[in-house]
């Protein structure tokens, strides 16, 4: 058995399956987009919209009201500030920890298949090139076999089938494009969103510990 030609009979199969895996691949990216457009939608500028209420609420040292603020928060912001509210009681450092604890998720809750439009971005159009030189190679293969033709018939043959194998690279560069632009722009959304929590967490965590400061010195 020859290895070359055991890969020859995977490489005349062409290019359509390659096609078929990109479109497969550009609607999953869609798909991704959109969930993550919907996702971000939700959660922008809910941190900023709480932000002054629950300052107000721990600054008067009222965490039921807090608690009740944050209660349904949507934003990654609100959301730490409820699990630092319910360790409060047990102290600074268990505050930290909870805060400590509940970032990363948050993070990792933002990020969701943004891995997959990265990955996606940077690979479709090695797969289209992938692609091409699969229809590239039948091309040659049925001028082999075929040989020359009068009138240029061959020619225009094999033309038409190096010509069809390059729609592969286009499509890549097509389902690559969209899927780095949705990336780059859904990476900066992560960032602005977790720099308005970072900013509403610890904002909240200066204010409870220090009332729990306070309230031991006066004790």
């Amino acid at each position: 058995m020859s290895l070359t030609d055991e890969f020859l009979k995977f490489s005349l199969l062409g290019a359509e399956w390659v096609l078929w895996l990109l479109v497969v691949l550009s609607v999953l990216s869609v798909y991704v987009m959109i969930e993550r457009g919907l996702f971000f939608r939700g959660v922008a500028g809910a941190d900023t919209e709480i932000r002054r209420k629950l300052i107000d609420q721990l600054a008067k040292g009222d965490r039921e009201a807090a608690a009740t603020t944050v209660k349904d928060a949507a934003g990654p912001g609100g959301r730490m500030v409820r699990e630092m509210l319910e360790q409060a009681e047990y102290g600074g450092e268990a505050i930290d920890a909870a805060m400590n604890a509940v970032r990363p998720e948050e993070k990792v809750r933002l990020e969701r298949n943004l891995a997959f439009l990265g990955t996606l971005g940077a690979n479709a159009p090695f797969i289209g090139l992938f692609g091409t030189v699969l229809g590239i190679i039948k091309a040659f293969k049925d001028l082999a076999e075929s040989g020359l033709k009068p009138g240029g018939e061959t020619s225009t043959e094999v033309m038409s089938g190096i010509s069809e194998a390059l729609v592969a690279t286009a499509v890549g560069l097509l389902v690559a494009i969209p899927a780095v632009v949705a990336y780059n722009i859904f990476q900066r959304r992560v960032k602005r969103t977790m720099g308005e929590a970072e900013s509403l967490a610890n904002t909240a965590r200066s204010l409870v510990v220090g009332r729990a400061l306070d309230t031991v010195e006066k004790d």
